[in-house]
């Protein structure tokens, strides 16, 4: 069984940047595509970013783009989400997903992932 364990969140002032790490244990990390969602207050949970097994996909939400950098370290199994810029509407509990994917096979729906983490909750001060 995959498991998913998310850490780095905190909080931080607009304009500021914050490294959230998503490591996983019991599957095999290179056979996994991952994502990150957030859920904000009263609000659904929604897509931030998703990487390929392969590294070669990548995807962001509109909201996001230009701001916000996922990556993995297969070496680590773990997957990254660099922010920057970060806005008081990036506030949310952010959760790390996973799945077992083709080579390039990527998300945005959070239907096709059954491996989550348990959050780690981001909070952005205006």
């Amino acid at each position: 069984q995959v498991q998913l364990a998310e850490s780095g969140g905190g909080l931080v002032q607009t304009g500021g940047s914050l490294r959230l790490s998503c490591a996983t244990s019991g599957g095999t990390f290179s056979s996994l595509a991952m994502g990150w969602f957030r859920q904000a207050p009263g609000k659904e949970r929604e897509f931030v970013a998703a990487i390929s097994r392969s590294f070669g996909n990548i995807i962001y939400a509109d909201s996001v783009k230009g701001r916000f950098t996922i990556s993995r370290d297969n070496t680590k199994s773990t997957v990254y989400l660099q922010m920057s810029s970060l806005k008081p509407e990036d506030t949310g509990v952010y959760y790390c997903a996973a799945k077992t994917a083709g080579f390039h096979s990527i998300s945005a729906s959070s239907d096709e992932y059954p491996h989550w983490g348990q959050g780690t909750q981001v909070t952005v001060s205006s």
